[in-house]
C-alpha cells in the first residue's frame, strides 16, 4: 500500500513506526541499492487477491492469466487423470 511505500522510501523516522522490527528494514536497503523497484498497485491488478479473496469470475479468469495458471473444469481433470492412468 502507499503506506508501506511511503515508509521505505522515506529516511524520516515516523512515530507510527517505531514497532517495525529491524529485519523488515531490508527492503528499504534494497531500494536504497536500486535492486528493488516500489509501484502502488491498484486494487484491480492485486494478484494476491486470488489466494485471498472470492472474486468475481472476470477478475479471477484475469489474475490467471497474469500468473501462468489455467482454471479447467472437473471433466477436464477426469480426462486428465484417466489419461495419466494409461
Amino acid at each position: 500500500n502507499r503506506s508501506a511505500i511511503a515508509l521505505c522510501c522515506n529516511n524520516v523516522q515516523h512515530f507510527t513506526s517505531k514497532h517495525i522490527v529491524i529485519q523488515h528494514h531490508f527492503i528499504q536497503e534494497q531500494v536504497e541499492k536500486g535492486v528493488v523497484e516500489l509501484y502502488f498497485v491498484t486494487m484491480d491488478y492485486q494478484l494476491a487477491d486470488i489466494f485471498t479473496k472470492a472474486l468475481l469470475r472476470q477478475q479471477f479468469e484475469f489474475i490467471l492469466s497474469r500468473i501462468g495458471m489455467k482454471s479447467m473444469s472437473p471433466i477436464t481433470l477426469k480426462h486428465l487423470q484417466e489419461e495419466e492412468g494409461e
